[in-house]
C-alpha cells in the first residue's frame, strides 16, 4: 500500500485486530455466524497484510498473484453461499475489491520509480471509484445501523432475557464489518 507509513501501520493494526476478533467469533454456537466470521477473518488478515507500508517491506513478486488467487477462491465461495444469505453478496463485493487491489498492486511500479502521472494528476479508474462509492455508503449505513443495535442490545440485556455470548452479539459483528469497510475505503483511497 502506498501512502504515509503511520497511516499504513494504523490500518494494519485495525485490520489485524478485526481479523483476530472474527477468529474468536468463530466459536459461536450459530453455524451461519461461524461461517460469516471465518470469511471476515480472512478479509481482516488479508487487508492487514496488504496494508503493510511498502517503505518498510516490499513483498516478493509472487505475493500479489497469490493474494488474488486466495481472494478469488473466497469470492467463488461467497458467490455459492449467496444463495442462502444476502450478507454473502457484500462479502462477494469485498473479496472482489481485494482481488482488484491485489491486481493493481502487482501492476504498480516499485516504490521510488517514476509513477508517470503527467501534469494533470492521477486519474481515478472507474472501478476504483465505484468501489469507493459502494464502501463509503456501506460504512455510513453500517454506522447508522450500529447505534440502534447497541441500544436494543442494552435494553434486552436489562430486561432479564438470556444473555447472548460475546461472540453472538449482533452489534459486535456490525462493528467488525464497519471497521473492515473503513479499512477498505482507506486502502482504495491510496490506490
Amino acid at each position: 500500500m502506498h501512502g504515509p507509513a503511520s497511516a499504513g501501520w494504523l490500518l494494519v493494526a485495525l485490520c489485524a485486530a478485526t481479523g483476530a476478533y472474527c477468529l474468536l467469533r468463530m466459536r459461536s454456537t450459530v453455524e451461519e455466524q461461524r461461517r460469516a466470521a471465518g470469511g471476515e477473518a480472512l478479509m481482516g488478515f488479508g487487508m492487514a497484510g496488504m496494508a503493510v507500508p511498502t517503505a518498510v517491506f516490499s513483498p516478493p513478486v509472487w505475493t500479489w498473484p497469490a493474494c488474488a488467487a486466495v481472494f478469488g477462491a473466497a469470492g467463488v465461495h461467497a458467490l455459492w453461499a449467496a444463495r442462502r444469505s444476502p450478507h454473502h453478496l457484500h462479502h462477494l463485493v469485498g473479496v472482489s475489491a481485494m482481488v482488484y487491489m491485489a491486481v493493481v498492486m502487482a501492476a504498480a511500479p516499485a516504490p521510488g520509480h517514476d509513477q508517470g502521472h503527467g501534469h494533470g494528476g492521477p486519474e481515478v479508474p472507474l472501478l476504483t471509484g465505484a468501489l469507493l462509492l459502494y464502501f463509503t455508503a456501506y460504512v455510513l449505513l453500517s454506522g447508522v445501523r450500529l447505534v440502534p443495535a447497541a441500544t436494543a442490545a442494552g435494553a434486552a440485556g436489562t430486561a432479564g432475557g438470556g444473555a447472548a455470548g460475546w461472540g453472538d452479539r449482533p452489534e459486535l459483528a456490525h462493528a467488525c464489518r464497519l471497521s473492515m469497510g473503513m479499512g477498505t475505503v482507506a486502502m482504495l483511497l491510496t490506490m
